[in-house]
C-alpha cells in the first residue's frame, strides 16, 4: 500500500465505522445533531433568562444610581405602584384586543383558503397573505403613519363619505382618542391587527385543512343548518388553529416597543418601559422587573392555548 493511499484509506474506514455506529444507534445520531442547537440554545437563551431574572431581583440605590446587588423584592414591588400597572394592564389588553380582531378577520380569509382557493388561486392567496411580511417592518410602520395622520388617506377619505364628524367623534374619547389617528390607541391597535395578520391566518388555514370534508357534509345530512356546523363542527376542529395564531399576535403584541413608540400616545407599553429604564433612566433591575412580566404571562398563555391544541398546528 502507498503512504498517499493510506490516509484516505484510513478516513474511509473511520467514515464507514461512525457510519455503522450511527446505524445501529440511531438516538446517538438524533443527539448529535440536537447537541449545537442546544447548547447554543442553553448558554444564549436560557443563560441570558437566568442574568435577567437574577437582576429583577436587586435594587437600584436612589442617592448613587449604583446597583445594589443584595436579594430584595421591593423592585418587583415598585411594579404594583399606579404609574407601573397602569403601563402592565394598558400592555396586555392591546394584545388581548389584537389577538381577538386578528382571529375575527382572519377566521373567514383562511377558511376561503382552506376550503375554495384551488390552484393558481391558492397560490396567490398565499402570496397575498405573505406579501405584507416582504417588505421591511420600519417600512410598513412609517407607511402606515402617514396613512392614519391628519392629513392622510383615511382622513380624506371619511371628508368624502361625509363621515368626518363621525372620526372626529372617536378620536374625542378619552382612552382610544387624539389629535389623529396617528397619534391615538386606536391607530396603535390598528397597525398591530395590520402586522401580525398573517400569524394568524396561516395557522387557523392549517387547521382548517385537516377538517375532513366529509364531515361538514354529515353534519348538513344529519339536518344541521350551516349556523350549526359551524359552531359544533367547524369551531371546535380549528380551535387548535385559532390557539396557535394567538400565540404569535398575543406574544408579539406583549413584548412589541417600535409600533408604539411610532404610532400612538406618549402612554408607555411594557417594552417601551424596558427600553426607556434600561437606557434613559440606567434603572436595570426595574427593567428586567418589566422583562419578566411579559415571560410569566406568556408562561400561563402557553399552558392554556397547549391545552386547546394549539402546539398541534404549529
Amino acid at each position: 500500500m502507498s503512504p498517499v493511499a493510506s490516509p484516505s484509506l484510513g478516513r474511509q474506514a473511520l467514515g464507514s465505522r461512525l457510519s455503522s455506529l450511527f446505524w445501529r444507534h440511531p438516538r446517538l445520531f438524533t443527539l448529535l445533531l440536537l447537541l449545537p442547537p442546544l447548547v447554543w440554545l442553553g448558554v444564549v437563551y436560557v443563560g441570558s433568562l437566568f442574568a435577567l431574572l437574577l437582576q429583577s431581583f436587586f435594587s437600584i440605590d436612589e442617592f448613587s444610581g449604583l446597583i445594589n446587588q443584595e436579594f430584595t423584592l421591593s423592585t418587583y414591588a415598585e411594579l404594583l405602584r399606579a404609574s407601573n400597572l397602569d403601563i402592565i394592564i394598558r400592555t396586555v389588553v392591546m394584545a388581548a384586543a389584537v389577538t381577538l380582531a386578528s382571529a375575527l378577520l382572519g377566521f373567514p380569509i383562511a377558511y376561503y383558503g382552506a376550503r375554495y382557493a384551488r390552484g393558481r388561486w391558492k397560490a396567490f392567496f398565499y402570496v397575498g397573505v405573505m406579501l405584507p411580511l416582504w417588505s421591511s417592518y420600519l417600512v410598513k410602520i412609517y407607511a402606515w403613519k402617514m396613512i392614519l395622520s391628519k392629513e392622510g388617506i383615511l382622513s380624506w377619505l371619511a371628508a368624502k363619505l361625509h363621515v368626518s364628524g363621525v372620526l372626529d367623534a372617536w378620536l374625542s374619547l378619552p382612552v382610544v382618542g387624539g389629535n389623529s389617528l396617528s397619534v391615538s390607541a386606536t391607530g396603535t391597535f390598528l397597525v398591530f391587527v395590520y402586522i401580525w395578520l398573517p400569524y394568524m391566518i396561516l395557522p387557523i388555514q392549517a387547521a382548517l385543512e385537516r377538517v375532513p370534508g366529509n364531515l361538514i357534509e354529515a353534519s348538513y345530512d344529519l339536518g344541521a343548518d350551516p349556523s350549526k356546523t359551524f359552531r359544533h363542527v367547524l369551531l371546535p376542529l380549528a380551535m387548535p388553529g385559532v390557539a396557535a395564531g394567538s400565540i404569535f399576535t398575543f406574544s408579539l403584541t406583549l413584548g412589541d416597543y417600535i409600533i408604539p413608540g411610532i404610532i400612538g400616545t406618549s402612554r408607555l407599553f411594557i417594552g417601551q418601559a424596558v427600553y426607556t429604564q434600561q437606557g434613559t433612566a440606567g434603572n436595570i433591575p426595574l427593567a428586567a422587573a418589566f422583562s419578566v412580566v411579559p415571560i410569566l404571562i406568556m408562561s400561563v398563555y402557553l399552558w392554556a392555548a397547549g391545552k386547546k391544541g394549539a402546539f398541534d398546528a404549529l
